[in-house]
């Protein structure tokens, strides 16, 4: 693995900024730990492919209950947009729980799998941006 001592990023941290954004992800070695400064640009071609599959349900009383695949994020409300609303909402307080708490759920064996949906979720600049990568299973979107 090429990795740079991290003596030599502190002593030039601008220019190990600057690489980072704009040219490469850095490999950095201090004493036996590493660990890699990557862009969020390069990290948003990374989860390009990942995205939030869900079912849509028409319930009885005409409201709509949506459900996401991998996550345990079930919301009801009474139209379609309204339930995505809620469903992104809720997907986004999971997601900030699950990284304030990293160590703990990518811990979990049955929450490990998440964290690809977690970090597509914070860098999402918005709601609207979040609702483009979802997938609904049951052909509404």
């Amino acid at each position: 693995m090429i990795a740079v001592n991290s003596a030599e990023v502190r002593k030039d941290w601008g220019t190990f900024i600057d690489n980072v954004v704009r040219k490469k992800p850095i490999v950095v070695k201090r004493s036996r730990d590493y660990f890699m400064g990557i862009s969020i640009s390069m990290v948003e071609e990374l989860l390009k492919d990942v995205k939030f599959k869900f079912e849509e349900f028409k319930e009885n009383d005409n409201s709509y209950t949506l459900s996401l695949e991998d996550i345990d994020i079930t919301v009801n409300a009474a139209t379609f947009d309204e339930a995505l609303d809620l469903l992104v909402s809720d997907l986004k307080e999971y997601c900030i729980e699950y990284y304030d708490e990293l160590d703990y759920w990518h811990s979990a064996p049955n929450r490990k799998a998440h964290f690809p949906l977690v970090l597509k979720t914070l860098v999402c600049k918005s709601d609207d941006e979040l609702k483009r990568e979802f997938i609904c299973l049951a052909g509404q979107n």
